[in-house]
């Protein structure tokens, strides 16, 4: 089923641009100033509607993302920008030897917006983008925890009524599966969905992969209710209260979306 919006490109481009532009520019530049000329990467960029916050000012940015359809879309949407030469769309895997040579230690900033939940082995990735990072480089990072409402992904289900159901996807796999069986999702649905649930991310794992692959947090953000929610639904975001964001365990079922800078 999932929503309309998920389906409307330009609508969805838009909607992470003006995200992007109110939220998590401001979120970064509270601790690193965004400058022109400054080398900017994001991971799983889509249509490029992140990295438009960012070649609106002047960076110059490199979208990677391994769908061919996304990327024919990035072009189209940010034509203008593509041809300026403020920003590359990337269709490769970032651990391919021909990207690294071309990347090593290159970029100021590094963006990963929704993405490192999707990704198997996250320690590795996050040591990784290392090399990619000038000295003193940054990423930023959001993500929704795992256990929050909705961090199974299931608005993206068949089913209207699991779309909305909070909390399921932390039932015990095979009962999880059972769920999504009962209620008509496809095997293709299945095979994402279980995806999704091995490779979800908590606040308290990421902060200890940070910690063990040796980068300093320089500021965390928690919300109750995500920014981005706004454009999908026209809800007011809400920060996460600061009594609530101290508690590790309790802060990931209350909390939306999770904000990170990290520095090497």
């Amino acid at each position: 089923m999932s929503f309309a919006f998920h389906h409307d490109k330009p609508r969805y481009f838009n909607d992470q641009y003006e995200n992007a532009k109110q939220f998590v520019v401001p979120f970064i530049e509270k601790s690193l100033a965004i400058r022109p000329g400054m080398k900017v990467m994001e991971i799983g960029c889509a249509e490029g509607g992140v990295l438009k916050a960012f070649t609106d000012k002047q960076c110059l940015c490199v979208g990677v993302e391994l769908s061919p359809s996304k990327v024919e879309n990035a072009h189209k949407f940010m034509k203008a920008e593509v041809e300026s030469g403020l920003i590359t769309f990337v269709n490769k895997n970032i651990y391919d030897i021909d990207f690294q040579a071309d990347y090593k230690h290159y970029f100021d900033l590094i963006v990963l917006k929704d993405t490192i939940e999707h990704i198997p082995e996250q320690e590795k990735i996050i040591s990784y983008l290392k090399l990619l990072l000038k000295p003193q480089g940054h990423i930023f990072f959001g993500f929704p925890p795992w256990q929050m409402p909705w961090g199974g992904h299931q608005q993206i289900c068949k089913s209207k009524f699991l779309m909305f159901l909070p909390y399921f996807h932390l039932l015990p796999m095979p009962l999880y599966k059972a769920v999504l069986k009962i209620f008509g999702e496809t095997p293709t649905k299945l095979v994402e969905l279980q995806e999704i649930k091995e490779t979800g991310i908590s606040t308290l794992r990421f902060e200890r992969i940070i910690k063990d692959c040796a980068y300093d947090t320089v500021d965390r953000e928690l919300y109750l209710v995500n920014p981005i929610y706004k454009f999908k639904f026209g809800w007011k975001p809400r920060k996460q209260t600061k009594l609530i964001s101290s508690i590790p365990v309790l802060r990931d079922f209350l909390s939306t979306t999770a904000y990170y800078l990290i520095k090497v």
